[in-house]
């Protein structure tokens, strides 16, 4: 044996007991801990990714997995029942920590799911540990408000509720229609008590068609969608469509009897309001150990938050879905050209949809729209509003849809009694503040008819019916309530938008007479004028009418009629503001139009205000124009609160 054999030997003999030492003794070779740089999207997704947003559990879940000493393999399997009550056996483990990621596993199984009553449980299993993190945890929700984390279990529990109610709702629509009255029943092991009191849905014992997700909803068409955050699944109502046609029939007729007309007004069909999921328990124990659950009702027009559990608690809203569901199923757009030609399938009288459930101390904003039009002019202009806080605190919108073929005399006489009607049936005393103060908004054909609307009459119109027609002294007596009027007494603002209140050269022009000639009357609307001039003649009598102006042929700038009632005096007491519209900005403004409409016609003396916008005829779609609507809806409600402050 050499000299340096011993020496190796002795090495050999330190080392090899070190290396059966294990790993991590020979860690302390190299760093334990290693630095890799994140990118900003990486670093948020780290922070917010979920079972939600990426498919898999957040690296809050897993790091309280691994914390727990529990297998990380077992619980990212899509049900991991194992791992679920493992991580409810553990101790050592933060409640907060333990309660939001037991959710998030409750609510990973519930997504890999089927349909039925597993699912369901596991949707309010999610509910559970969700709703006893936020309201029994270690901390109040306004003390981590700025937490990810919290964020988090919110979106889980929004989204549990959301899916769970709409389960329930389905089942509940296949029960047996005596079973439909209960307040409570049995589903997947669970009592569930309903409690409907914040319900607000058209009719008193209205049961919903469908119960939409908001969160499911995409629209095109709209500019923007207003939501809230807070806490709550945020859902549309969609109710049966059970409205009568007032439109005739194939064969002409009425679709109801003369006597049995349904009302001229309809409730927000697709209303929103937001769902809450209460687990039973006064403690945290109790919670995580109920099988009872609450399901409450709220609606985001009237409750912007609630006290749960000794906090104020915003509540989650969309103002934008009902809107948007009612537009795109209303087939508006055919049925107005249809109601234009007095076609089968359009509409013969006005009607006056309520944006959502009348509220008796919100001022009311009355929309009419233009020629060939109908809701679908505003659907820019009323989601705004239902999105603006200040707007929606003050406001609400009814919108005024009325066939455009008829003459504006007519229209003018069956919108005042339309709005009348709507008005006595929701208030019949006439004393809530949503009776006072009526905001008038008009486009168009609908800014001349609301300028009739606050403005005087005076015998010119009687004078011009007697002179162009063959009535006898009795017919017009009959029609003088049409031709004699004063301002509809609740309005006090109006705004009218690119409104010919003088009439057009293009309703006069070749076009414009060639368009004339292909309206018509509804069978309906003739023998209502013919019953109305002799009520003893046969129906058939309509066609002795002989030829009655309508709509466009009102609009010329030499017709009788707009000439007249261009000089009737706008009520003293109604402040009144103009929109004007200009195509060409190189054309002065007083020689200048918006393709359809003179600035002559539009301008009106005595206005609060003129906003000129470069934009063709369709400026109330225009952005500058809402802005302009909105400042002037503001300015209202300040004059209102400083009237107030005097008194």
């Amino acid at each position: 044996m050499t000299s340096s054999q011993p020496c190796r030997f002795m090495a050999w003999a330190v080392l090899v007991p070190l290396l059966l030492g294990g790993c991590s003794i020979l860690r302390e070779f190299g760093p334990a801990v290693e630095i890799r740089t994140l990118t900003a999207g990486d670093a948020i997704e780290a922070k917010r990714g979920d079972i939600l947003t990426r498919g898999k559990l957040s690296d809050a879940t897993n790091q309280t997995i691994r914390v727990a000493a529990l297998d990380a393999q077992a619980c990212a399997k899509p049900i991991s029942t194992d791992c679920v009550q493992a991580l409810v056996a553990v101790t050592g483990v933060g409640t907060d920590r333990r309660l939001a990621a037991l959710s998030e596993l409750w609510l990973a199984q519930a997504e890999a799911m089927k349909p039925g009553p597993e699912q369901q449980a596991a949707w309010l299993e999610t509910i559970r540990y969700a709703y006893a993190y936020l309201f029994f945890g270690d901390y109040a929700p306004g003390e981590r408000a700025f937490e990810d984390r919290q964020t988090q279990v919110r979106d889980w529990y929004n989204h549990a509720v959301e899916r769970a109610a709409t389960d329930m709702f389905e089942v509940r629509q296949q029960m047996p229609s005596q079973l439909l009255v209960q307040t409570g029943w049995n589903i997947a092991g669970w009592e569930l008590k309903l409690d409907m009191r914040g319900a607000r849905l058209p009719g008193s014992t209205a049961v919903p068609a469908e119960l939409l997700p908001a969160s499911s909803l995409s629209f095109r068409g709209l500019r923007s969608l207003y939501r809230r955050d807070g806490f709550g699944a945020e859902l549309v109502t969609v109710m049966p469509d059970d409205t009568p046609t007032v439109a005739p029939t194939r064969d002409g007729r009425p679709a109801a009897r003369r006597n049995q007309r349904p009302p001229p007004w309809s409730e927000m069909p697709a209303p929103s309001m937001t769902v809450l999921l209460h687990p039973e328990g006064d403690d945290l124990d109790s919670v995580l150990h109920t099988r009872t659950v609450r399901l409450t009702v709220h609606d985001p027009y009237v409750e912007s938050a609630i006290m749960l559990r000794g906090q104020r608690v915003p509540l989650a809203a969309n103002f934008t879905a009902g809107y948007g569901v009612w537009l795109a199923r209303a087939k508006f757009n055919r049925q107005s050209l249809r109601s234009l030609l007095g076609r089968e399938g359009g509409i013969d009288r006005p009607h006056v949809y309520l944006m959502q459930p009348y509220d008796p101390n919100r001022r009311i904003i009355v929309m009419l729209h233009g020629l060939a039009s109908s809701p679908e002019a505003w659907v820019d202009l009323a989601n705004e509003i239902l999105g603006d806080e200040a707007l929606r605190e003050h406001y609400q919108i009814w919108q005024v849809y009325y066939p455009t073929n008829m003459p504006i005399a007519l229209n003018h006489a069956m919108i005042r009694r339309s709005l009348g009607d709507t008005l006595a049936h929701f208030d019949p005393s006439g004393q809530a503040p949503s009776s006072s103060d009526l905001v008038l908004v008009g486009h168009s054909m609908g800014g001349v008819i609301a300028r009739l609307m606050v403005s005087s009459s005076d015998q010119s119109l009687v004078q011009l019916a007697a002179a162009h027609s063959q009535l006898t002294p009795e017919q017009m007596k009959r029609i003088d309530p049409m031709l004699r009027f004063e301002p509809f007494p609740q309005v006090s603002s109006a705004i009218f938008i690119a409104a010919p209140h003088r009439g057009t050269t293009f309703a006069g022009g070749r076009l414009g007479r060639w368009m004339a000639g292909f309206i018509r009357f509804p069978v309906t609307v003739l023998e209502e004028l013919a019953h109305t001039l002799a009520p003893n003649a046969t129906a058939s009598n309509h066609e002795s009418l002989g030829h009655i102006p309508n709509s466009v042929d009102n609009l010329d700038e030499n017709d009788p009629f707009v000439r007249a009632v261009a000089g009737f005096p706008i009520s003293t007491q109604v402040r009144y503001h103009s929109i004007v519209a200009q195509a060409d900005p190189l054309v002065a403004l007083v020689d200048s139009d918006d393709g359809l409409v003179p600035y002559r016609s539009a301008h009106l003396p005595g206005a609060q205000s003129e906003k000129v916008i470069i934009s063709g005829h369709s400026v109330q779609q225009n952005a500058a124009a809402i802005l302009e609507i909105q400042r002037i809806l503001r300015e209202d409600i300040d004059l209102r609160e400083a009237r107030s402050m005097q008194r």
